[in-house]
Parts: structure tokens; sequence; C-alpha cells
């Protein structure tokens, strides 16, 4: 009959007490029967006790009687909450969690008393796991002025006339210095990226048509009011068929330059320039497009010099354009670990 019950029980742990049983019945030692079936001697000693007292309903699994579990949704939901906060939030001097630091405010709030070892269980099963924060610099802009600045450029987008064409532009480093980034990696073995001692830096400037998607860009070897000047010019030669071009940019120094002025005064009123309140990168689309080139050319390169890795800057932006989901929305760009697939957010 044990041997029925082992070979259907579906429950993996009920079938290793059923053979627990049925080598103890043959004669094995406990020695042996646990360097055959890999479980501690203390496992058959306590269904051998359990067999003798109980005879088969050892079989079942005695936890059953531990009543209702003490973690509920709402615990977890809690746990939750903590997590997208600080502890300086409840009063607690240090500003990171730990898991001694969760069980001490978890029980402060629900009463549930949980061990370290618990909580960390909880942890894996929530999917949480110990990162680096992203920094963010707040606008300093109250937040009615920031919508409006936000509200009138989309508003712009939303009405261009035909004759009219809008872009979103922005300057990306290109570092022969490696960045660093997320790849796979057997156990115990750690990838190098070997770095050219002595940095060099190009600077692209890019611009992400508004609706077609089309980049258009220039290198330059100074982050300046030379290299802007150069994407813009770019632009007037490339749409020149068009009466406006509205440019979308931030507040950066060479976007307000005197030079810059002078070169967008020199246009004639077909340059005109439209800037985000300070400190929000999140609504410039051209941002998703220098995450693609970061994620595919110059994360963990292997380019030896800075000609070459500015070379493959240039193909990776020649291959994403046009650029999809580059639609006249302008809501905030939201960063994701895995790979940007380009769609409108």
């Amino acid at each position: 009959m044990l041997q029925q019950r082992a070979r259907k029980a579906r429950d993996g742990a009920y079938r290793i007490r059923c053979l627990i049983l049925l080598r103890l019945d043959a004669g094995a030692t406990p020695a042996r029967i646990a360097e055959e079936l890999q479980v501690a001697r203390s496992t058959i000693s306590r269904i051998r006790s359990r067999f003798l007292a109980e005879g088969l309903a050892c079989l079942r699994d005695h936890r059953s009687h531990n009543g209702q579990r003490k973690v509920s949704a709402a615990h977890r939901r809690r746990l939750e909450q903590l997590l997208d906060a600080s502890p300086q939030d409840f009063g607690w001097a240090r500003p990171t969690w730990t898991r001694e630091l969760l069980a001490l405010q978890l029980e402060r709030d629900t009463g549930l008393r949980l061990s370290v070892g618990h909580i960390g269980r909880l942890l894996r099963a929530m999917g949480a796991r110990r990162k680096r924060p992203r920094p963010v610099v707040r606008c300093p802009w109250p937040k009615a002025r920031e919508r409006r600045r936000i509200g009138a450029i989309r508003k712009l987008i939303c009405s261009l006339p035909r004759d009219e064409i809008a872009f979103y532009v922005d300057e990306m480093d290109v570092d022969l210095n490696p960045r660093l980034g997320l790849d796979w990696m057997r156990r115990g073995r750690q990838k190098r990226v070997l770095t050219p001692g002595n940095n060099q830096k190009r600077y692209v400037a890019g611009a992400l048509t508004i609706g077609s998607g089309k980049l258009t860009w220039a290198f330059g070897a100074r982050k300046s009011s030379d290299l802007f000047i150069a994407a813009l010019a770019t632009l007037l030669r490339r749409y020149r068929r068009y009466r406006r071009l509205h440019v979308i940019v931030d507040n950066f120094g060479i976007h307000t330059s005197k030079k810059t002025r002078a070169f967008v005064e020199a246009a004639g009123g077909k340059l005109v320039l439209h800037f985000l309140p300070p400190y929000a990168p999140q609504y410039n689309r051209i941002e998703r497009v220098w995450k693609q080139v970061h994620d595919n050319v110059t994360r963990n390169h292997r380019c030896a010099s800075i000609d070459q890795l500015v070379e493959e800057v240039d193909d990776c932006l020649e291959a994403l354009s046009p650029y999809p989901g580059s639609s006249a929305s302008l809501r905030p760009v939201v960063s994701s670990p895995v790979a940007d697939s380009g769609s409108a957010i």
C-alpha cells in the first residue's frame, strides 16, 4: 500500500515520507536512507517516531494544523508602502531600510512580529531587491508655472500649420572611457571592461522630428554654442521648404548664449526656440534616443579609439532614424531597466 501511495503522490514531501517508511521496513539504517534519499537523519527519526505514535497518519503534512497564516494581504501591502517611503518618514534616524528595521516598523504599524528571515522571504516573494536610487533634481519653478509651460508647448505641437515643423533637440556626451552597464555573467565570473586611462570625449547634438521621427545630428569636439549652431544649421538646410522651425530645448547655457541668439536672429524668424522648464529632461523625447545609443553602443564598449566610437554612434543613429513612437504628445519620458522599444508612452 505504501508503494502505491508513493507512486501516486503528487506532493514530493509526501512521497519522501512514504519511501522512508518503506526503507525502514526493509531494514535499512537511517544513515543509508539519508544518503539514498538526500534527507537529514533527523527527518528519518521524526518520521519513525510519528509512525510509532500515529500509524499511517504520520504521512500527512502536520503544518495543516498550524492555523491561519500570520502574514495577510494587508501586511504585504503595508510592506510595499514602507519600501516606497524612507525610514525617516516614520521617525527613524537611518535613511535606508534594513530587514531588521522593516520588521520593527511593520510590528509598530500592524502589531505583527516577524523574524528577519521571514521579512527576507517576503521581500523575495515581492520581487524587491536592493539597488541604487536614481538621482533627480527638482524643478525650481512652482508646479503651476511648470504646467503652463508644458501646456503651451503641447498646444504649439498639436496646432502646427502645414508649413511649420517642430523638433526635440539635445546634446549627448560620447566618452572613450566606457559607461558601465548590466550584462549577463556566469556565477563567480565577473566580466572586465578595459578603460583607456586617459579619457577622450566627443559630443553629438541631435534633433528628433516630431511626427516623422527622423533624426538629424552633428558631432563636435566641444559642447559649445558652435555644436548647437551646427545642429540648427543642419536643420535649416534639411527643412528649408518649411516656413518656420520650432526647436524645443532645455535651459543649458549653449542654447541661450549670445552666439546662439545671434544665429537665431540671423535666420530671420525661421528658427524659434522653445525652452522646457529647468531640470525637466523627462519631457524631452530625444532622451529616449540617447538611452538607445548608450544601451547599444557606449555601455561596456570595446572601441580602441574615439574615432571608432564616434563612427559606431553615427551608425546607431542612422539605424534608429526614423525613430518609432515620435508622436506629438509631450508626456514625461519614463526610463525602464529593459531595452527601450521606442513605443509611444
